[in-house]
């Protein structure tokens, strides 16, 4: 039986889930990257930049022994990127700023092999009903907003937020599963393996 054939550029538990949930045999190479937008730089091509540039680290951190898979998610609501809360405050102004309205997740995917780098965009629209204020504090006092991108788990008690999405389940979650399967097949990386990680 074959080994791994893939390194996840990633501390993320839920790529973690999602890779193994198509069947790909990985390692996990958690990197701690800087994630600040450039002055003037769009949401899209900051997260293709920091999904690229977690790729690109992981290939040479790991002696580019095997292909590396780099990933970024971003919530994303009239222009702005949303990141992850720094605290109870800035969660309530992020789930607020959210609730009643339509806003995007953009998930970058990104992978450095030794014939060179190859990348794949998921848009999906998320659309939030209308959220009291103490629903919101209630949610953040589970835990599980507080290093979620947008303050918000849709696999979780965050799906209760949730009125409509157009796009990707998995991109929101964070590792959009379409086409990071896409991504992976081209570059000749076997998925649906037995007794994957």
């Amino acid at each position: 039986m074959s080994g791994p054939q893939l390194i996840l550029a990633s501390a993320s538990p839920r790529r973690r889930e999602l890779l193994a949930q198509i069947g790909v045999k990985f390692d996990v190479f958690p990197l701690a990257l800087a994630e600040v937008p450039e002055a003037g730089e769009s949401p899209e091509a900051y997260v293709r930049r920091v999904a690229r540039e977690k790729a690109e680290a992981g290939w040479s951190a790991s002696g580019a022994t095997r292909p590396v898979l780099g990933a970024d998610t971003e919530v994303v609501l009239d222009g702005e990127i949303f990141g992850k809360p720094r605290d109870l405050e800035h969660g309530v102004w992020m789930l607020k700023r959210l609730s009643g309205r339509a806003h995007r997740v953009l998930s970058a995917v990104s992978l450095c092999t030794d014939g060179g780098h190859s990348q794949v965009l998921s848009v999906s629209e998320v659309s939030f009903r209308d959220i009291a204020e103490a629903e919101v504090r209630a949610y953040w006092a589970s835990g599980e907003p507080r290093d979620k991108a947008g303050a918000y788990a849709i696999q979780g008690l965050g799906a209760i937020f949730v009125r409509h999405l157009s796009g990707s389940y998995s991109g929101v979650m964070g590792l959009p599963l379409y086409e990071t399967a896409g991504l992976l097949s081209q570059s000749g990386i076997p998925i649906l393996t037995p007794d994957s990680a």
